[in-house]
């Protein structure tokens, strides 16, 4: 298995603009530029890739006052590594029914609820599951999942999660809430290529940007030139056009082989 992961206070990448392979996926981070008052970076993320088992699963958070809210998420996903991978590694449906247990009775541990309390700031959180022709993903706040595909973008269908604002893992905590607020969801992907795409804000709201609009984004990429490339290219525009936030960007490419669901009166 491939594994990375890294917490914005550990690297700033304030005026670098980097790229990361892990396996298949790729992962863009920039700091923002000092010369619109950049000094910090409180993104974080987590990936791991197993091949073999034909599976990614990718955390990405958008901290704010401070990050120690995306340390510890990032340190108590960490830990629990054996017991994900185990999940993962089981037949479907139970990984993505197990999954969604396993991870609500971590984040409803007395003891981490404990440690959210202590921490200054609290994060965005989004987690996403690739596995076999499935795609599962669990999201607290307003990072962006976007999954591209040809017969989805004929639909004009691009976002899976919903975006929620006032939505965050600890010091504020939704998993404090009598109703613990969060959303889950699990997707179907189409035959042939499947682009999935993760990133925090930054992206988005980049001042005179155009990356709000996730078409502008999918025109990025081009099967012609790698990965890697189309990800530096967005970076480097949100970079010539002054952005002040971090970015950071989870993107990979999956190729199914399988039918897709198709209505039943074609």
């Amino acid at each position: 298995m491939d594994k990375f992961s890294w917490v914005g206070c550990q690297e700033q990448f304030v005026d670098l603009p980097h790229i990361q392979q892990v396996n298949n996926l790729t992962i863009g981070r920039f700091g923002g530029n000092s010369s619109a008052g950049q000094y910090k970076n409180e993104d974080g993320c987590l990936v791991w890739s197993n091949e073999k088992q034909d599976w990614e699963f990718a955390m990405l958070l958008d901290a704010h006052n401070s990050a120690e809210s995306a340390e510890l998420l990032v340190k108590t996903i960490t830990r629990e590594e054996v017991n994900l991978v185990s999940i993962f590694n089981k037949s479907l449906p139970d990984s993505f029914i197990q999954l969604d247990q396993y991870l609500i009775s971590i984040f409803q541990n007395p003891l981490f609820l404990a440690s959210c309390r202590e921490i200054q700031g609290e994060t965005s959180c989004l987690m996403v599951l690739r596995k076999d022709k499935y795609v599962w993903w669990f999201s607290v706040g307003d990072c962006i999942l976007h999954l591209f595909h040809s017969d989805l973008t004929k639909m004009d269908q691009h976002l899976l999660n919903q975006r929620n604002f006032y939505e965050w893992i600890g010091n504020v905590n939704t998993f404090e809430l009598d109703v613990p607020c969060y959303s889950t969801g699990r997707r179907e992907l189409r035959k042939g290529m499947n682009h999935l795409f993760l990133t925090t804000d930054g992206l988005t709201e980049c001042p005179d940007g155009s990356f709000h609009n996730p078409i502008e984004i999918m025109k990025a990429f081009d099967n012609s030139k790698p990965h890697q490339d189309s990800i530096g290219y967005l970076l480097k525009v949100i970079e010539e056009k002054g952005v002040r936030d971090s970015t950071t960007i989870i993107s990979w490419i999956v190729n199914i082989d399988k039918n897709a669901s198709e209505p039943s009166n074609l």
